[in-house]
């Protein structure tokens, strides 16, 4: 089980959104299908596709580099657009959801840093008082 220390309230929102968009993207491939009229043989890998593409990039938000990978999938999901028009407002919908989770992450992660390591500060401190 990960430490308190090594929970990332970054990863896990992040991992969260693109979970949902690729539900979302993959849940719009019958709607680019029959109301929008891309072809099946476009829309199934395409949607299908993205939708692999969001889980492994979930998975992979452990590396660094997977958010750029991430940011690129938004970039992906807003192109749909030129599909079915709707992506493009789902798209950056999503897009406005994985940014504010990537930098609520990072300000969340570096305060928490800068809280353990007062702790830490304030707890050699004392025990270099017990010590003396």
């Amino acid at each position: 089980m990960a430490s308190e220390r090594e929970k990332s309230p970054r990863r896990g929102m992040c991992a969260a959104i693109v979970s949902m968009e690729g539900l979302a993207v993959a849940l719009a491939t019958p709607v680019m299908i029959s109301i929008g009229g891309v072809s099946a043989g476009l829309a199934l890998p395409l949607g299908l596709g993205f939708f692999v593409a969001c889980i492994v990039v979930a998975g992979l938000l452990r590396r660094p580099w997977a958010y750029l990978l991430g940011w690129a999938l938004q970039v992906i999901a807003i192109g749909m657009g030129f599909l079915i028009p709707i992506m493009f407002v789902v798209g950056v919908i999503f897009a406005i959801l994985w940014g504010t989770a990537d930098l609520l992450g990072r300000k969340i992660e570096s305060e928490r840093s800068a809280a353990f390591a007062a702790f830490d500060r304030i707890v050699a401190e004392e025990d270099a008082e017990e010590e003396v």
